[in-house]
């Protein structure tokens, strides 16, 4: 973490790396408001589920498939604008804190510039998504809400961009505090649209979409106190960022097309799957948003330290993430699997939807610290500018195995659902194993001198 008398490291000359005295410390108190920001966005998801699940199974499912195909098609520009905060922050580890601005800027283009395409993009699937859903009731809760979740898109992309520079340079508290304000407001529109308005799936939708709106606007009025200062930003900059962004942003579009298949493939089996499959989806967003806080904490200090030269630390700061991360996910495990029923009688009271759901979340616990390992080396890679390697791998692995093992264990030996998630376990387990033994090795050195003579200029 930065030094606590610097108020704005973007205005400073030089940053020295203060945390390396105690890296586990700095780590934690980085982490925490990133986590507790994913843990309430985790919380208004839930209660945005409970509000829907209120229309019936068949505007949950389509609910489900329709965020599922929105949060596709945004996935790469959400995982191309994470090269903003690798940039920045090994740029702060440099010392060229003058850069961080820079980089903000070429978030913002890139931010607009992708928006375009997007959208375009939101139109067409909407098209078809209705062959995807098993009733016509629920493809047209998916359709309806693919196409007003679109609105939201530029805010939401505007607001990631200024957030991950506020990140790269020690700022994780600001994101918090806008992440609360947005959650917050959420439910309170989700409630106006769809219960007070009776709006039913639209409802839901506007209520992503104000959301999105209110926090860029906080995020921007956040960057705005500390300065605007874009516009020096260079062509340069902008193709530094597209180009470090891209292999990222086509690892989450493709993984998370993996994914998105998945739910397809569980949600025209059946409205029964797709209702349990999208309740056990939003239950373990507790068991691993947290990891991704952690995880997102650790590359910041690896980008840090990266652009200071300090390769040794690297391993330092992963095993520092490993511990908080390891005793997290086996506590989730725990409840999951003693409260799993519990819990599902929170979504519904149809015994065979709470049955099934319940399996599903006894699949999420084994899987509970794989997933850690897993999500904690790609951030910590990705960090280091290893963006390739994560990307080819990770790619590979979840078309490889998530898609087909849902097919064989969920239709062919009838599985429907359960079969989907015990494919999922063995695609995490395999990633976790991969992309640790590639942190624990030096191959990622190359990627990260790369990244750092870019980011130092």
């Amino acid at each position: 973490m930065l030094p606590e008398t610097a108020a704005d490291p973007t205005t400073t000359e030089r940053t020295d790396l203060a945390w390396t005295a105690a890296p586990v410390p700095a780590l934690l108190r980085l982490a925490w408001p990133i986590v507790l920001s994913m843990l309430s966005a985790s919380v208004m998801t839930l209660i945005d589920t409970l509000f829907v699940s209120r229309l019936g199974t068949w505007a949950l499912a389509g609910v489900g498939l329709g965020g599922m195909v929105s949060f596709s098609i945004v996935c790469f520009p959400i995982g191309s604008l994470g090269a903003v905060k690798i940039l920045a922050s090994q740029a702060v580890g440099a010392g060229r804190t003058e850069r961080v601005q820079r980089y903000l800027g070429a978030g913002l283009v890139l931010a607009v510039l992708m928006t375009a395409v997007c959208a375009t993009l939101a139109i067409a699937a909407s098209e078809w998504i209705g062959h995807a859903a098993a009733s016509e009731e629920t493809a047209g809760a998916a359709r309806t809400y693919v196409r007003l979740v679109a609105l939201g898109i530029l805010p939401m992309l505007v607001r990631i961009s200024i957030e991950q520079t506020r990140l790269a340079v020690g700022d994780s508290r600001s994101p918090m505090a806008v992440a609360l304000l947005a959650n917050i407001s959420n439910v309170g529109f989700n409630y106006t649209f769809i219960i007070v308005l009776d709006w039913g799936v639209a409802g839901a939708a506007y209520g992503t979409v104000a959301a999105n709106v209110v926090g860029c606007v906080a995020m921007a009025a956040v960057q705005a106190l500390r300065g605007f200062r874009v516009a020096g930003t260079r062509r340069a900059d902008i193709v530094a960022a597209w180009r470090l962004g891209v292999p990222t942003g086509l690892q989450m579009l493709l993984e998370m097309g993996a994914f998105t298949m998945m739910v397809v493939m569980l949600t025209n089996l059946s409205d029964l799957d797709g209702a349990a499959n999208q309740i056990a989806i939003q239950v373990i967003h507790f068991g691993f948003m947290p990891c991704v806080g952690i995880a997102e904490a650790a590359s910041i200090l690896v980008g840090q330290a990266i652009g200071a030269n300090r390769h040794d630390l690297v391993h330092t700061v992963a095993r520092g993430a490993l511990g908080p991360i390891f005793a997290f996910t086996a506590a989730v495990a725990l409840v999951f699997v003693a409260g799993g029923p519990w819990i599902t009688s929170q979504f519904t009271t149809d015994p065979d939807l709470v049955a099934l759901t319940t399996r599903l979340l006894l699949v999420a616990a084994a899987f509970q610290m794989a997933d850690g390992a897993n999500i904690l080396s790609r951030s910590v890679l990705r960090g280091t500018g290893d963006v390739r390697f994560c990307a080819t791998y990770g790619v590979l692995i979840s078309w490889g195995l998530t898609p087909p093992l849902t097919w064989w264990l969920g239709y062919e030996m009838g599985m429907g659902a359960l079969g989907g998630w015990l494919g999922l376990l063995i695609e995490i387990g395999i990633g976790a194993a991969v992309f640790w033994t590639r942190l624990r090795g030096t191959r990622w050195h190359f990627a990260a001198d790369r990244t750092r003579a870019e980011a130092a200029g």
